[in-house]
């Protein structure tokens, strides 16, 4: 916290915040106040677990002070660097000191050094002056809070509550429009209209005269290489092996021990893969299996564990078990957040840190090469929109008289305006249910198609609808879904989440990368797959895409049945949330009744109603 007016900071509030996420730094804390600024940490110890890696760290010459959360896996490269500068002793072997003098020697240009993920601020004590950045992908949160007076920030917006605890608590319509939409809120913005989220990869520098927000690095502008669509299958796979082999070796760095997620699926299976081809020993592999077989993909990690002879561990639940875990998924997500695959994530960190303090996981394969099964869909699609509209509408028509729901979608796909437009609303969880919003809230706010659209303005060009598509999903659902699931899952266990497939050099090649070799025919994500060919049997990897998830539409019919209900009739939360009780009851009932599966906006709007009325209470 920076305090450019007023009272300064209030260092007992900011010990109170900095040990609500204690969770995420078990194992030290610390505090450093001078003047207008307090800064204070948590620490996980992953690399140099001394007291010499302390936070807040200042740098050799006394004039910055970092707090840092994250990992720079070349930070023995960088400090090599350093050494034949300037560095002629280090106080440690942390990547923070090797950080904070990396920004003291090229300042903002650090960051373009970095391979890691991270979010941090360095407080320059000479001028008055806060750098903080995020890393390129988003693995790491950044929240904070900015008037003319006050710059406060933390890696939950619960611990900027616990410092101002008088700071208006009151909703972003605009956040609230894209949560209901699609199920999260694309940075910048949060569910609370005083609050923001850092982009990934931006910085911002703030003193008495202002804040600068600037973008350092920009993979939307990164042009498909044709030349690639001429280039041999089995040169581009060396290629492509030797960047991933690259990264992962980059990312098993650590002084404590270290294993991975496995699903059993293309990502984390070829990731466990080059882990065992690097490591001299054996390989910690961890996945939660369920009683239950429709859930169950233990036995297909398993299978792959036995392949790569890797030491596997696996718990078996029941699906219903993983109730128990909905009132931490509430505190641990201090926010509305609609992805259910959270909980049996959460359980995956669980187990995992049994016996581990880091954990590789396939995050990210599936966005930059082309995994979802919408990507084929609108690739066709796409060539849908190439002919007269005529056409387009008459086989719209043709099939929304199929009773199939989901053809019924895809026929709602073919009447929008373009192919980007299309995607918006089969990436949508309301669909054709956005009358549970009040006009109220539609009148005043934009819908995600037009976010989504005025978004791919900023792209390079060449690209493809589906090339755009998987760059949307990069931009806007990775860091603000799924890389926030895997943080706060994993954290909450004070685990360590790492995704090699997000590293700089994989992101660059990969955005080179014709969609092309990414969609071909009926098949995703064609060349990643090949890759994994070479190291697990294709008898053995190919099938359905299942992933870790919960069966929220079941619960709902059941366990949760009641709880949810009470919710829906709550008349006077949902009117403050923009929300049609009437609607929202008449799209429950038809879940109920089997008509369709609407698990994801009803879970969206559940966990809405529930964190509103507890954020109220406060």
């Amino acid at each position: 916290m920076v305090a450019f007016k007023g009272a300064g900071v209030d260092s007992e509030r900011l010990k109170k915040a900095r040990d609500l996420l204690s969770n995420r730094g078990p194992d030290d804390a610390g505090i450093w106040m001078e003047g207008i600024a307090g800064l204070a940490h948590r620490r996980l110890s992953v690399i140099d677990i001394t007291k010499e890696g302390h936070q807040p760290m200042l740098s050799h010459c006394g004039r910055y002070v970092v707090v840092y959360n994250g990992e720079i896996y070349n930070f023995r490269q960088l400090r090599t660097e350093l050494d034949v500068i300037s560095i002629n002793k280090w106080n440690s072997n942390s990547d923070t000191e090797v950080l904070l003098e990396a920004y003291k020697k090229w300042g903002a240009g650090c960051l373009e050094r970095l391979r890691g993920m991270f979010s941090f601020a360095i407080w320059d004590r000479q001028e008055k002056t806060l750098f903080a950045a995020r890393d390129r992908m988003g693995e790491k949160p950044f929240y904070y809070y900015y008037d003319s007076g006050i710059f406060t920030f933390a890696s939950r917006s619960k611990a900027i509550y616990e410092i101002l605890p008088g700071l208006s608590r009151e909703i972003d319509t605009q956040g609230l429009r894209y949560y209901i939409e699609i199920g999260y809120f694309p940075a910048p913005l949060t569910i609370y209209k005083e609050i923001k989220k850092l982009p990934q990869a931006h910085y911002l520098l703030v003193n008495k005269d202002g804040l600068i927000i600037k973008r350092y690095q920009d993979f939307r502008q990164v042009e498909p290489d044709r030349a690639l669509l001429r280039v041999k299958e089995g040169d581009l796979l060396e290629e492509l092996e030797e960047t991933l082999l690259s990264a992962v070796k980059l990312q098993m760095i650590s002084d404590v021990p270290l294993g991975a997620f496995l699903s059993g699926g293309i990502d984390s299976s070829l990731v466990v893969a080059m882990m065992r081809k690097l490591s001299a020993g054996s390989v910690k592999t961890f996945t939660i299996g369920f009683k239950e077989k429709q859930y169950d993909e233990s036995a297909h990690a398993l299978l792959v564990a036995r392949h790569l002879n890797t030491e596997h561990h696996s718990q078996t639940m029941s699906v219903d078990d993983l109730l128990n875990l909905i009132p931490r998924f509430m505190v641990e997500f201090d926010k509305p957040f609609f992805d259910y695959s959270a909980l049996p994530s959460m359980a995956v960190s669980e187990l995992a840190k049994e016996s581990v303090t880091v954990a590789l996981t396939g995050d990210g394969g599936d966005e930059l090469f082309g995994g979802y099964h919408y990507y084929v869909i609108l690739k066709r699609v796409e060539a849908l929109f190439k002919m007269p509209e005529v056409f387009r509408k008459l086989t719209s028509e043709a099939l929304s008289r199929v009773s199939n729901h989901k053809i019924k979608l895809l026929s709602q796909m073919l009447i929008k305006n373009d192919p980007i437009t299309a995607f918006a609303f089969s990436r949508s969880i309301v669909k054709d249910f956005s009358s549970i919003m009040l006009t109220e809230l539609t009148e005043h706010t934009e819908g995600i198609a037009e976010c989504f659209t005025r978004a791919t303005g900023e792209f390079a060009g060449g690209l493809t609808a589906t090339g755009k598509a998987m760059r949307l999903d990069t931009l806007f659902t990775l860091p603000d879904d799924y890389l926030q699931k895997v943080d706060v899952s994993s954290m909450a266990y004070s685990l360590e989440a790492r995704a090699p497939l997000l590293d700089p050099e994989v992101v660059n090649w990969a955005m080179k990368l014709p969609c092309a070799w990414k969609v071909r025919g009926l098949t995703n994500k064609y060349l990643l797959r090949k890759l994994a060919y070479r190291y697990i049997p294709r008898s053995i990897l190919d099938r359905p895409k299942q992933g870790f998830s919960a069966p929220v539409a079941i619960w709902l019919k059941g366990g949760l049945k009641d709880w949810a209900l009470e919710r829906f009739n709550d008349e006077q939360s949902l009117k403050a949330l923009y929300l049609n009780k009437n609607e929202v009851l008449k799209l429950f009932n038809s879940h109920l009744s089997g008509h369709r599966n609407a698990a994801s906006i009803l879970w969206a709007v559940a966990v809405l109603v529930d964190f509103y009325r507890r954020d109220m209470s406060q």
